[in-house]
């Protein structure tokens, strides 16, 4: 009886296993199918194309002498190496890349004719070769190399088949698998390798380490490597230096060299050739040492010559199941639409990326999430769309960054490779805690949260650069970051004046929003600072494009410390000027211009609607500022712009903007992204416009638009219950784009906005769409709610 009970259940798990899958499909095909990670691999778009298990540490891709921030481009490029560690979607400098390894047979066999540094070897792909599937990537060099790769969470295995190569000079065959130390930027400080591979032995296995430097922070870091070559008898195997190498000696240390000269070194191992099979390369990394490197190597792919496919289908069934929350009917519409759609949602797993055990910095228990690059990026849609698919996750990352809070003392603004990043605006991480607290995210100590904004509202750190807030002294006596500001306290980029006052006045909101969910007494205070953006409104500023009054008066405008005005011009900073970073034209906003900055500002845009001259002059700015070349759909602070009128009563320009976006500028092209996906922020902003709720995010509000399909259902992690948004008179040509009326579980709903509890609850809502705008939505009553409106409250968990 007990056996017989067992099967069933064992049938029954295998029967809902085999639903929940089945439902993910469309029209019978796997949903994997839909899913191309080539979209945004050239242009700019710096997405990360190879393998990776979602927000898995390894991540195997070609490297490629083009654009190659996340390694891999479509832009034709030579192929320099194949690495195992990357970032996705980032601008600046190439991050990571570490240890490429590199396949070749060299002419004559001959180990001193074999192309060692990077330009030397550097080789065309063949370019319909291109596979790059979840949890795949393959491609074939123009020599007809053949390499295609896969991966655990903490290790890769690549293979290599020289089957099809032609030999080289006379009569070569001995194929050699080098491993350079270096990285995609050329930052290595200092590295060490070691080879154990005895000749006749049946392979063989190279180890070692390097410092470097991050791509966009501070300090330097610590990789390791253990590469296992198998699938052939060892010829002979050594190092290499300078484009020359040797059997002897086995080790080698090399530092950045005199004058800062890179010097270019590594290892080899030589094969017997010809081969009857590929050579398999198996490479288990880590951030704590080689040892561990060659642990997690070992632990999750057993042997060098473990099944290839088998980690393949792995990693695809890890896929299917972080995409099985989501389901559509798709209503009929262009297939490319699907695709941008599921290529998004797997975009925003690819990071931040797990590194828990992985960090050398301090030991606990906890969390350790990595690759929050930046977060100035990811808190405005990436991270809430996760708060929406995998809430358990966002959890967990929540509880990593309070984590590095306990043991570095301030809350991160941006992370990557183990080490600080960069501070680019106000202190982010506030937003992505509130917003998990507004959100009902579990398993968080609030209190902490709580401690940690407070700290970042309060205690200036001596390098502002890389956590907290500088120029508090100002801010609290002055109610605004000046230009110039006089701060002896701490040291950062002292620009971004307007960009910075506005970001800590959110930054306080969302802590007031904390402070009166717990029952704090302070939350008066930070709600009253939160209106500080205001005392950089210059009224009479007007704005010219090309010596052309734009009609259009009243904007940010920098101040100095005695109250007076400074002058920055409105267009500066956008498209139609020069960009301003924190080390390219530093200016007073940041990557967007006053013409953008003029509404961020999340919690209280029905203030700027009447200081702009009410709703008819508010909408008309926005509609020039999105048909005059103005706004930068492929920078984050734009995207909160398209669902502004909203707030005016008019939700149907909103669904009109997020139509002329996508597909214009958000498609399924390898140049299908507007800018960088910064780990996947572009991404989000195409899911949350596609599914028709667009947050708003440290605030219980979405934004209500009609999704892109007929219907679309989200089951809820935490609840198992399902949300479901529901077209009725969908048509697949999008004429009908424009709400008439909507029911929220059968009950007529007027509002243009929803909170979180759609999600958790398992809601459903029906939009009936027509050709032309109604009057849903529209009355003062249906709208988002703003701290000065008398109809609006603060919103904190409901």
């Amino acid at each position: 009886m007990l056996l017989v009970i067992c099967l069933l259940f064992i049938a029954h798990f295998v029967e809902r296993t085999i639903a929940k899958f089945d439902r993910r499909q469309t029209s019978g095909t796997d949903i994997l199918d839909w899913i191309d990670p080539l979209i945004g691999s050239k242009s700019g778009g710096n997405v990360f194309v190879g393998a990776t298990l979602p927000y898995g540490m390894a991540k195997a891709v070609a490297d490629v002498d083009g654009e190659n921030t996340g390694g891999f481009s479509t832009d034709g490029s030579n192929i320099t190496g194949f690495s195992a560690l990357h970032d996705s979607g980032t601008g600046g400098n190439p991050s990571l890349g570490n240890f490429p390894i590199f396949p070749q047979i060299c002419p004559n066999d001959e180990i001193n004719a074999c192309k060692f540094s990077i330009g030397a070897r550097a080789t065309h792909y063949e370019n319909d070769s291109i596979v790059a599937r979840p949890g795949y990537f393959g491609v074939t060099l123009e020599n007809g190399i053949k390499a295609d790769m896969t991966v655990s969470e903490r290790a890769a295995l690549f293979r290599f088949d020289f089957s099809n190569t032609s030999s080289v000079g006379n009569g070569s065959s001995d194929p050699v698998i080098l491993l350079d130390l270096t990285d995609l930027w050329a930052s290595r400080q200092n590295a060490s390798i070691s080879i154990e591979a005895e000749d006749g032995s049946t392979g063989g296995r190279m180890k070692g380490n390097g410092t470097f430097l991050p791509s966009f922070g501070a300090g330097s870091y610590a990789a390791y490597f253990c590469l296992d070559i198998s699938g052939g008898t060892v010829k002979d195997s050594g190092v290499w230096a300078n484009d020359r190498a040797g059997t002897e000696p086995k080790e080698l240390y090399v530092t950045r060299g005199f004058n800062l000269f890179y010097l270019q070194a590594g290892g080899f191992i030589r094969l017997q050739g010809p081969l009857s099979r590929p050579v398999l390369a198996r490479m288990g990394l880590s951030f704590v040492s080689t040892e561990r490197a060659c642990q997690n190597a070992e632990r999750e792919i057993l042997s060098p010559d473990s099944d290839f496919d088998g980690l393949v289908t792995t990693a695809q069934m890890a896929w299917r199941e972080k995409l099985a929350p989501i389901s559509i009917q798709s209503g009929g519409v262009d297939e490319s639409m699907l695709t941008s759609f599921w290529s998004a949602v797997y975009r925003t797993m690819i990071s931040p990326q797990n590194y828990t055990g992985e960090n050398p910095h301090w030991q606990s228990s906890e969390p350790y999430f990595d690759s929050f690059y930046c977060i100035w990026d990811m808190w405005r849609v990436q991270l809430p769309f996760l708060t929406v698919l995998d809430p358990i996750m966002m959890s967990n990352m929540v509880r990593s960054l309070l984590d590095t809070y306990k043991h570095r003392g301030w809350l991160p603004d941006c992370m990557m490779s183990t080490c600080k990043g960069w501070t680019q605006g106000g202190s982010d991480a506030d937003n992505v805690l509130v917003d998990a607290y507004v959100k009902n995210l579990t398993g968080i100590d609030w209190d902490l949260a709580y401690e940690a904004i407070v700290n970042d509202a309060e205690n200036e750190p001596l390098e502002w650069s890389v956590q907290g807030r500088g120029g508090l002294t100002s801010w609290k006596k002055l109610n605004y970051i000046p230009y110039l500001d006089f701060d002896p306290v701490g040291f950062g980029t002292n620009s971004r004046s307007i960009s910075r006052t506005l970001e800590y006045s959110y930054n306080d909101f969302n802590l007031a929003t904390l402070a009166r969910g717990l029952g704090k007494d302070t939350s008066t205070k930070y709600l009253a600072r939160s209106a500080n953006w205001r005392n950089l409104f210059k009224p009479d500023q007007t704005s010219a494009i090309n010596g052309i009054d734009t009609n259009f008066t009243g904007f940010f405008q920098p101040k100095y410390l005695n109250g007076t005005w400074g002058y920055q011009d409105p267009i500066a900073c956008s498209p139609l000027a020069d960009f301003c970073s924190l080390t390219s034209n530093p200016s007073e906003t940041f990557e967007s211009s006053a013409w953008e900055y003029m509404f961020f500002v999340p919690h209280d845009i029905g203030k700027v609607v009447e200081l702009l001259g009410g709703i008819e002059t508010f909408l008309k700015r926005l509609d020039f500022f999105h048909t005059s070349g103005l706004a930068d759909i492929g920078n984050e602070p734009v995207f909160l712009t398209v669902y502004m009128p909203h707030y005016a009563g008019r939700p149907a320009l909103s669904a009109e903007r997020a139509h002329y976006y996508i597909p214009s500028q958000f498609n399924t092209s390898h140049a299908g992204l507007p800018g960088n996906d910064d780990s996947g922020a572009m991404a989000s902003f195409t899911i949350f416009s596609m599914l028709g709720l667009f947050p708003n995010p440290g605030q219980n509000v979405y934004f209500i638009t009609p999704p892109f399909f007929e219907s679309v259902t989200v089951t809820n992690q935490l609840t198992n219950r399902t949300a479901t948004i529901r077209n009725i008179d969908f048509d697949k040509g999008y004429k009908n784009i424009y709400i008439q009326s909507a029911k929220l579980n059968g009950e007529e709903y007027t509002k243009n906005w929803i909170g979180h509890e759609f999600f958790t609850e398992g809601w459903t809502l029906e939009l009936v769409l027509g050709d032309t705008e109604s009057a849903w939505g529209t009355q003062a009553h249906d709208r988002p709610p703003s701290v000065s409106n008398v109809q609006g409250t603060m919103e904190t968990r409901l």
